[in-house]
């Protein structure tokens, strides 16, 4: 049976048990609740491991899921870019979980701490890094600014390339890395 490009939460549910569920959120993302059955291959890794999602991709379909739809849909281009079939869940987790489905952790000692999406991650730091560049560019030295002026130059750079340097940095803090899932 085939498999549309994007899949609604409501198509992907009845589905679930021949899907193959990848999400491509970072590990700490995916640890703080995940699709029921899912692997997690965070996006940056996908095309290192396109031998095991070929694999997969010929034993059922594959399903791409992140928060909100945005990096399972560049994952299922990358992949169809190597001509592996992946769809991506519409809406991701967050529609998922708003849906009343249920999110599985991984098992561990204690309660799971959330770890905030990658874009609330990424906003956070780029807004807390042009109010430093201005206090000290006002309070220290004028030449701090550059430091707003770097950041904002980064963010129209990830708008017209579709890419983050910053989310790829932020990625490889520890919380963003816990609860890694082995991969091939």
């Amino acid at each position: 049976m085939g498999i549309s490009s994007i899949l609604s939460v409501d198509e992907a549910e009845p589905r679930l048990p021949e899907l193959n569920v990848v999400d491509v959120r970072t590990p700490g993302e995916f640890a703080s609740g995940h699709v029921p059955s899912a692997v997690n291959v965070p996006l940056e890794r996908v095309e290192g491991s396109l031998a095991e999602l070929r694999s997969a991709a010929e034993s059922g379909p594959l399903l791409l899921v992140c928060a909100s739809g945005a990096r399972s849909e560049k994952g299922a281009a990358l992949l169809a870019s190597h001509g592996i079939a992946a769809a991506s869940l519409t809406g991701g987790t967050r529609a998922w979980a708003a849906a009343g489905h249920r999110l599985e952790h991984p098992p561990g000692p204690g309660p799971v701490r959330a770890v905030w999406g990658m874009e609330r991650q990424v906003r956070f730091t780029a807004g807390a890094l042009v109010l430093l560049g201005l206090a000290l560019g006002l309070l220290v030295h004028p030449a701090f600014q550059l430091l707003s002026a770097g950041i904002a130059g980064g963010l129209v750079f990830s708008a017209l390339t579709d890419t983050c340097g910053m989310a790829v940095a932020l990625g490889r803090l520890p919380f963003n890395r816990r609860g890694a899932a082995p991969h091939g």
